[in-house]
């Protein structure tokens, strides 16, 4: 079994370390709000005072943490997984993060440190991290992926290697781009249907193996018809995040994406309302509101 520091007690941080742990790993647990580490503590885990503390004992370090800001910090900060991490680790990045900061990250965390760097951005939401279903698309050396791919089955039902060093975080920006436009676009639907007078809860059911279903839609639709947005299962927040990621991405590159960088507007017009840290099920709020407002 392996010996792993979890950083970021999150969404989905936090059933991903319970997953490990009953997968029969030692687990580390470290958060810089210390109260998120309770549950964990509980359930078993041990709870690093300090990241030194945390790598010091750990074989691998995965993180799962907000943005790239705080990936950065948490790497090269003063007291940073930079400072202590030795050869042989292997540093594993389950967060949404700007891919040329990660190469950038990697490449100054190998050469200083010896350490390895994959990113594993994952998709599958928490209902994924709590099932241990979530998709990983990979990023990084192939040996060290395969070295991962026993830990990771804890966790996740497929790992896919998309190529070198930030492959991983390119590829969950163009999941994000789908995710995201399909959830507004479900908005509309419920919304649609319930002002032309049709039972929008049955829309899933009625479109459920067509050409239309989704997860999404089976998962995120009934939130939608009944206005249940709690508890909050993703944050309108991420999704803008990555949708500002996919237009800086597409720009870098010269690549057009008009639906996206709708979007990322339209995304940004609801986060403005006071919705940034709710669930995305919350977009049919906008349309509605649209129709109050006319």
């Amino acid at each position: 079994m392996a010996c792993i520091g979890f950083i970021g007690m999150g969404l989905m941080g936090v059933p991903m370390s319970l997953r490990l742990l009953r997968a029969g790993h030692e687990v580390t647990v470290w958060n810089r709000s210390p109260d998120k580490t309770a549950f964990l503590e509980e359930e078993g885990a041990r709870v690093a005072a300090s990241v030194q503390e945390l790598v010091t004992c750990s074989d691998f370090l995965m993180l799962c943490i907000s943005d790239t800001q705080a990936v950065q910090e948490v790497i090269s900060g003063p007291q940073g997984i930079s400072r202590y991490a030795r050869p042989g680790q292997v540093l594993v990045d389950f967060s949404s993060i700007d891919p040329a900061v990660t190469v950038s990250l990697a490449k100054d965390l190998y050469q200083q440190c010896g350490t390895d760097w994959v990113d594993a951005p994952v998709s599958g939401g928490v209902a994924g991290a709590e099932s241990g279903q979530l998709v990983v698309m990979a990023g990084g050396d192939e040996a060290v992926i395969d070295r991962l791919r026993p830990v990771l089955s804890a966790v996740s039902q497929r790992v896919t290697r998309m190529g070198p060093v930030g492959s991983g975080q390119v590829t969950k920006i163009c999941n994000q781009m789908l995710v995201s436009c399909n959830v507004l676009v479900m908005a509309e639907v419920m919304a649609l249907a319930e002002q032309a007078g049709v039972a929008s809860d049955c829309i899933p059911a009625a479109l459920a193996g067509g050409f239309a279903d989704s997860l999404p839609l089976q998962l995120t639709g009934p939130r939608m018809a009944s206005r249940e947005f709690d508890p909050v299962k993703w944050h309108v927040k991420t999704l803008l995040k990555d949708l500002d990621m996919a237009n800086a991405l597409a720009s870098g590159v010269s690549s057009s994406v008009p639906m996206t960088g709708l979007a990322a507007e339209l995304m940004r017009q609801h986060a403005s309302r006071g919705n940034r840290d709710r669930d995305p099920a919350t977009l049919v709020e906008l349309y509605m509101e649209d129709k109050s407002e006319a």
